[in-house]
């Protein structure tokens, strides 16, 4: 069984870096979104190196959530575990979507799009502030005012079964919330996924060997 992972809002493959996996893991980098693409398009292209031909998991951490949930949308995969993250747009903060509502994002200058640094640690709740920082540094601003558009304006509200939360009690950014299969971290946070990493690996790990059990039953 492949995993392909999905990282945060900018961020790249290092946010796996600490996860211990049974099954063979495959980042998937960041693309070029282009000129005003709809997220269900750039999900569509950023899904082209997936091999279909066997079954396969995805992991969305953060933003890469909604992503990871839109390509659920148009393949197959055996589950989709989403990390800090939401399933529906009823799942993310409602500021997110009143902020959307108002337009006034594409006013911002992309370079508002770089946070403090006291202000991100904050947010993210992050104990690994290097890779934070380091995260941070070699972010493409463009991206992320990009990404930050269509998570507030994200429409989806379709509820698939074979989705799984693991979110954080403490997230400031993305709060548990709805009724989709999910499990929590107590004293969780946005960043979780590197510094809560034995915890996530083993509900990822447990998740996806029962999955494999009763599809070599059932056969």
């Amino acid at each position: 069984m492949k995993i392909y992972g999905i990282g945060g809002l900018g961020a790249d493959k290092r946010v796996f870096d600490f996860l211990t996996l049974d099954f063979e893991f495959i980042p998937i980098n960041w693309i070029t979104p282009d000129k005003n693409e709809s997220i269900k398009n750039y999900s569509k292209r950023l899904s082209n190196v997936i091999d279909t031909k066997n079954d396969f998991c995805l992991i969305g951490v953060s933003f890469g959530g909604l992503i990871a949930t839109e390509i659920g949308k148009i393949l197959n995969p055996k589950i989709t575990i989403l990390i800090s993250s939401a399933h529906t747009k009823n799942e993310l903060r409602p500021i997110f979507r009143l902020f959307g509502k108002t337009k006034l994002i594409k006013l911002i200058p992309t370079s508002l799009f770089y946070p403090p640094r006291l202000i991100a640690k904050y947010l993210f709740g992050a104990k690994n502030n290097k890779l934070l920082n380091d995260i941070l540094d070699d972010t493409d601003l463009n991206f992320v005012k990009w990404a930050v558009t269509k998570l507030i304006n994200w429409k989806n509200i379709t509820q698939q079964k074979n989705v799984f939360k693991i979110n954080g009690t403490k997230d400031k950014l993305i709060p548990p919330r709805g009724n989709t299969k999910m499990e929590l971290i107590d004293k969780g946070e946005h960043f979780m996924v590197v510094d809560r990493a034995n915890e996530i690996s083993k509900i990822v790990n447990d998740k996806i060997n029962m999955l494999q059990h009763y599809t070599i039953q059932s056969k």
